[in-house]
């Protein structure tokens, strides 16, 4: 008996699942536990697994095809089956392959039946792949001998052919090789006028590498990001507040923990020390760790920091939140080491559901890109996301002189139904004292 393989549910608001890249072909051995492909749901990429043990028999779902959750994309054949027993060898002919005798010709003979014979004679047996090779090289499967199971037309087969049949065209003369036939109309004694295309106009300039207007579908997980930030932006009452920090003591925080931590493989970022600043900032104001319930506020007893990460384009672009959980009793060090992990997982392979939930406040940093100063859309349940820009070296006021220093811009989106702005005000001067005080962030 055949085992069908359904797109699963892999979330809990899955629909439809994308398949980014198969891991096994047609023919294939799988057993149970092996990753049968990557499949990307509306919240995250995720591997699809097998439940049986088994040998592909075809795959019903080509890479980038979406399709609804419970469609068969796999077909498995069990132990000692054959793909004769899940493919009938030839379809029987139907009323209108049958050729009526009043209508033949003496110069066309009668054909009774035009399904495609063996070269034998009995019944033609080739497999789905092997007919479409045959179809896309022009090979006359009529003629070929198959040397599969019971006989059976396999993919080789057709590629001995289509690669005989190109050494025999390449050997053929230019002259002796047929005039085709030209199927163009004669012409009409009326002149055409001349159509001059952008590149034989003498006004335009060819350019290589020039942009061309084109249409790309976005992928289901770009979809699902646009339609929640539309939903954020039209449901959650945003205002921003933004602050301008010193972060000389910041910056030399990092400097000497670089140092102590040389050779170790490990290296702290300036968004680390933020994680944990801005973790150690709830506890003096926890209305920033609280999400809007519509008839009540949740305060969440963790601290579980999302970090916004951007995509390459080759996966569909856009941002998803990993979650650094319980941030506030985690050292710089396992922040770190995290935030690298997720960040270069979400880049490759994808991230979990598990991965990407529960996050309580969100932090995007642009200022590896030299961005000074934006705004960040909130991510649902969350009351808010601080935006931080890069820590720029700029004349500066110090005890009344002016120094060359370190500073930095954050601005802090706000959920104005959960948090006022005089509470979004004072978060921003607690992450302050945490930032431009950093000694107290690694206690």
């Amino acid at each position: 008996m055949t085992i069908e393989i359904t797109m699963p549910r892999l979330s809990d608001t899955m629909e439809k699942g994308t398949i980014i890249k198969w891991h096994i072909a047609e023919g294939d051995e799988v057993s149970a536990g092996d990753v049968l492909a990557d499949v990307e749901t509306d919240k995250a990429t995720m591997e699809m697994q097998s439940f049986d043990d088994g040998t592909v028999n075809s795959l019903a779902v080509g890479e980038g095809q979406a399709v609804d959750v419970g469609t068969v994309v796999a077909v498995l054949l069990e132990e000692d089956e054959s793909a004769d027993d899940v493919m009938p060898a030839s379809p029987s002919p139907s009323p209108s392959q049958v050729a009526e005798p009043a209508e033949a010709t003496p110069s066309e003979p009668v054909v009774a039946d035009r399904q495609p014979k063996a070269a034998g004679g009995g019944p033609l047996r080739i497999s789905p792949v092997a007919r479409r090779l045959a179809e896309d090289h022009g090979v006359e499967v009529s003629t070929l001998v198959g040397s599969g199971p019971s006989g059976r037309i396999v993919k080789r087969d057709v590629l001995a052919a289509a690669g005989a049949g190109e050494e025999t065209r390449s050997a053929v003369a230019p002259a002796a090789k047929p005039a085709q036939r030209s199927m163009t109309p004669p012409p009409t004694a009326v002149a055409a006028t001349p159509v001059t295309t952008p590149e034989q106009s003498p006004d335009l300039i060819a350019i290589p590498g020039a942009l061309q207007s084109h249409r790309e579908p976005v992928t289901t997980m770009r979809q699902t990001i646009a339609q929640r930030l539309v939903d954020s932006k039209q449901t959650i009452p945003h205002y921003q507040v933004s602050m301008t920090f010193n972060v000389d003591p910041l910056m030399a925080l990092r400097s000497s923990l670089n140092t102590q931590l040389a050779g170790t493989g490990s290296k702290i970022s300036v968004n680390d020390l933020l994680v944990r600043a801005c973790a150690l900032a709830m506890y003096e104001n926890p209305l920033m760790n609280a999400s809007w319930a519509d008839d009540s506020i949740v305060y969440h007893g963790d601290v579980n920091i999302g970090v916004a990460i951007a995509l390459p384009q080759e996966r569909g672009g856009g941002l998803v939140v990993a979650t650094i959980r319980n941030a506030d009793r985690k050292s710089i060090r396992v922040i770190s080491a995290e935030t690298k992990a997720l960040s270069e997982k979400a880049r490759t392979r994808g991230l979990t559901v598990e991965e990407m939930s529960d996050s309580t406040f969100t932090i995007s940093n642009l200022g590896m890109f030299g961005v000074d100063d934006f705004t960040a859309i909130i991510n649902p349940p969350n009351s808010a996301i601080l935006a931080a820009g890069a820590a720029i070296q700029k004349p500066v006021v110090r005890d009344g002189e002016l120094a060359v220093g370190y500073e930095m811009n954050a601005t802090l989106s706000n959920d104005h139904r959960v948090v006022d702005g005089a509470t979004a005000a004072q978060y921003l001067v607690s992450l302050r004292e945490f930032i431009e005080n950093p000694a107290q962030i690694l206690v």
